[in-house]
């Protein structure tokens, strides 16, 4: 292999090592006003969306041992990666495609797993982290508040019981 095509393969294998997901787009037919509109909308969700050739991408997958992922390797293709949350950059994309039409997710890879374009998809729906994140701490926090309110009846029915007994015995008067 040439020089400067060992170069591009080493600057993919990086790209990939870097990111915990790698999804596979077909951008065939898209106009570059519309792709670069794609890239600042993947930068604001942390990932990022770069044009490869099909062998450098199949070349750098195959030296990091990732799952073979032939098929979704035809056409044009770009590689969305990214250090944050694949559920963001699979909603961008999801929310984009129904824009636009295009780009179509082939399929992709997360945690060393080969997902499909349906799966990417189900990924796309998923709510964001920070909300995730949200559900669980007042699902963990219920508990907590309901033995408080547990803990406090007791002293708040005597309360409200010796209230009731002293607004009948000021009312008597």
């Amino acid at each position: 292999m040439r020089p400067e095509k060992t170069l591009i393969v080493s600057d993919v294998r990086e790209k990939l090592k870097a990111s915990p997901y790698l999804l596979i787009v077909d951008f065939t037919g898209m106009k570059v006003p519309h792709f670069e509109t794609l890239r600042t909308k993947l930068s604001e969700a942390g990932a990022k969306i770069s044009v490869v050739r099909n062998t450098f991408l199949r070349i750098a997958a195959q030296e990091l041992q990732m799952p073979e992922m032939s098929e979704s390797l035809s056409g044009q293709t770009a590689m969305v990666t990214g250090e944050l949350d694949i559920c963001a950059a699979a909603k961008v994309l999801k929310t984009f495609a129904a824009e636009f039409k295009k780009p179509t997710v082939r399929g992709g890879v997360l945690d060393n797993a080969a997902l499909s374009a349906a799966q990417v998809a189900v990924l796309a729906d998923l709510p964001s982290k920070d909300v995730l994140r949200a559900t669980l701490l007042g699902l963990l926090q219920a508990p907590a508040s309901q033995l408080v309110r547990v803990l406090n009846e007791p002293g708040a029915s005597l309360a409200r019981v010796l209230k009731a007994k002293g607004d009948s015995m000021g009312g008597a008067e």
